[in-house]
C-alpha cells in the first residue's frame, strides 16, 4: 500500500542531493497562479458581483450577499452540538494559554548614556482569516487563526469561508458557530483565491486587509503569491505531511493509525515513516490494511495518499541517519517515537511541530494541544515558522539620542557615510554641529 525508500548502506548525501531522495508531491503553485490571475483581477474590478459568480461557478449557488448576516452566527451557534461546543471551547481555552504566552513586551536598551533604541510590538491593524470548507470543515482552522490575531491585540478581524449550497449559500454551520465563540462577528461567503483577492482588494462590503492567514488549496496558495508585497501572508500552505521518526520500540498500530489520520485530509497528503527497523516497517504495513478497510475516506483520499509518490516508509540504518533525514525533510507534523524522544527531539533542527512519544499524535495538536496547527509545508520549516500571535505583530525601534550621545558617535557615522559615497549622511550629522565634526573623546 506505500512505497519503501532504502537509504541504507551507502553514506547520506549532503543538502539538496538528500532533499531529491525524499518523497514529496507534485505542486505547482507557479503554474496555478496564471490560472488565479483573471479570477483575483475580476473581484478586484467587479467587487462583490465577481464574488457572487463565482460562488455561483465554484460552489453551485446563487448568493444574494457576500457577508454572512449576524442572525445567522447567532442561530448557528444555538444549533451546535453541546458536544462539538464544549470541544471547541476547550480547544480555544487551551490555545489562548499557549498563545498568551507569546505575546511581546517594549524593551529599552541603553546603548550608552543618553542614547537608547526601544523595541515596541504593534499588531497588524486588519486581518482576513481563510477557513477552508472542500473536502472537510475546518472550525478547528478557524480558533488557530482567530486565537492568536486576538491575543496579538489586531483589532479588525474578518474570516472567509466558502459558500454551501447546503446551507443556502452560507458558510457550514460549524464555521459560523466558531466564528461566534470567539466574537468574530465580520465573516464573508468567499472562498479559494476570491477569498483572498477580496481581502487584499477590499470590495463593497469588505474592506481590504493588510494581511491574509489560513490554509487552503493551491488555489490558495496561488493567490497568496500573487499578493505577496500587496498584504503579508503566512505562508503558501502546501498538501499536509507527517513525518514519523520510529524505531523498533514503537507500536506499529499507533504508527499505522498517525499516517492514515494525515492521509485522510486529501490525495496529495504526505504520510512518511522514517526507520531503522525492517520489522517495524513490515508491522507498519501489516496494520495498514485493515485500519484503512476501517475508515471512511478510503478511495477518494486515504489509498491516493498513501499509495502517491509524496508518501513512502523510508529505511535507514540508525536513528543518527533518522534524524538527518527529518531535518532534510523539514515536516510540516514530525512524531518521534523511538527510545529517549525527548532527548531526540531536541536535535531535530526542521519542523513546523514535534510530537513526542506514543502519547502526542498530531492530531492531539489538530485539536486540543494548545499548539498551533497552521504550519509550514513542502520543507519550508527549514525557514519558516508556524501561525503565532508573531505573525500578526510588527517590531518597530524607536531611536532616542541626546545631543551628547550623538556627538560622541558623530565621527564614526561620518566616516562610513564618506566609505559608501554618501556625503550627504554625513552631512546630516555635520549640520547638527555646525559642520564640524566633534572629537571623539
Amino acid at each position: 500500500m506505500i512505497s519503501r525508500i532504502d537509504l541504507r548502506g551507502d553514506a547520506l548525501p549532503e543538502g539538496p542531493a538528500l532533499r531529491d531522495l525524499l518523497p514529496r508531491a507534485d505542486f505547482d503553485v507557479q503554474a496555478a497562479l496564471e490560472k488565479v490571475r483573471p479570477i483575483c483581477e475580476a473581484v478586484h474590478h467587479r467587487g462583490d458581483a465577481a464574488l457572487i459568480d463565482f460562488a455561483e461557478k465554484f460552489d453551485g449557488v446563487r448568493l444574494e450577499t457576500v457577508r454572512v448576516p449576524a442572525q445567522a452566527l447567532t442561530d448557528a451557534l444555538a444549533g451546535l452540538d453541546p458536544a462539538v461546543r464544549a470541544a471547541l471551547e476547550e480547544s480555544i481555552r487551551r490555545a489562548r494559554l499557549v498563545h498568551r504566552a507569546q505575546r511581546r513586551t517594549t524593551h529599552t536598551t541603553q546603548v550608552v548614556p543618553g542614547g537608547s533604541v526601544t523595541e515596541k510590538w504593534v499588531p497588524v491593524e486588519r486581518v482576513g482569516l481563510y477557513a477552508p470548507g472542500g473536502r472537510s470543515v475546518y472550525p478547528s482552522s478557524v480558533v488557530m487563526n482567530v486565537v492568536p490575531a486576538q491575543e496579538a491585540g489586531v483589532e479588525s478581524i474578518a474570516l472567509a469561508s466558502p459558500a454551501q449550497a447546503e446551507f443556502g449559500g452560507l458558510p457550514h454551520p460549524t464555521i459560523l458557530a466558531a466564528c461566534a465563540l470567539l466574537g468574530v462577528d465580520e465573516v464573508y461567503a468567499a472562498g479559494g483565491a476570491t477569498a483572498v483577492a477580496m481581502f487584499a482588494y477590499g470590495t463593497e462590503s469588505c474592506p481590504p486587509a493588510n494581511m491574509v492567514t489560513g490554509p487552503g488549496n493551491i488555489w490558495v496558495a496561488a493567490a497568496k503569491r500573487y499578493f505577496t508585497g500587496k498584504i503579508g501572508i503566512d505562508a503558501e500552505a502546501g498538501p499536509t505531511e507527517i513525518a514519523i521518526l520510529a524505531d523498533a520500540g514503537a507500536d506499529p498500530a499507533h504508527v499505522a493509525a498517525d499516517l492514515i489520520s494525515q492521509a485522510e485530509h486529501d490525495p496529495l497528503a504526505a504520510a512518511v515513516l522514517v526507520t531503522d527497523s525492517v520489522e517495524l516497517a513490515d508491522a507498519v504495513d501489516k496494520e495498514l490494511e485493515p485500519q484503512v478497510a476501517a475508515s471512511k475516506h478510503i478511495d477518494d483520499r486515504i489509498v491516493p495518499a498513501l499509495q502517491g509518490k509524496q508518501s513512502a516508509i523510508v529505511l535507514v540504518d540508525g536513528i543518527e541517519e533518522g534524524l538527518r533525514v527529518v531535518d532534510a525533510y523539514g515536516a510540516e507534523h514530525l512524531e518521534i517515537q523511538t527510545a529517549d524522544a525527548a532527548a531526540v527531539a531536541d536535535r531535530v533542527k526542521n519542523a513546523g511541530a514535534i510530537f513526542i512519544g506514543p502519547w502526542a499524535p498530531v492530531s492531539l495538536g489538530d485539536y486540543a494541544a494548545g499548539s498551533n496547527h497552521v504550519l509550514p509545508t513542502g520543507g519550508c520549516a527549514c525557514h519558516s515558522s508556524g501561525l503565532s500571535v508573531q505573525s500578526f505583530l510588527r517590531g518597530i525601534h524607536i531611536v532616542d539620542y541626546t545631543r551628547e550621545a550623538l556627538a560622541e558617535v558623530a565621527h564614526h557615522v561620518v566616516t562610513l557615510a564618506e566609505a559608501e559615497d554618501l556625503p550627504a549622511h554625513g552631512a546630516a550629522i555635520k549640520a547638527r554641529f555646525g559642520w564640524k565634526v566633534p572629537e571623539s573623546k
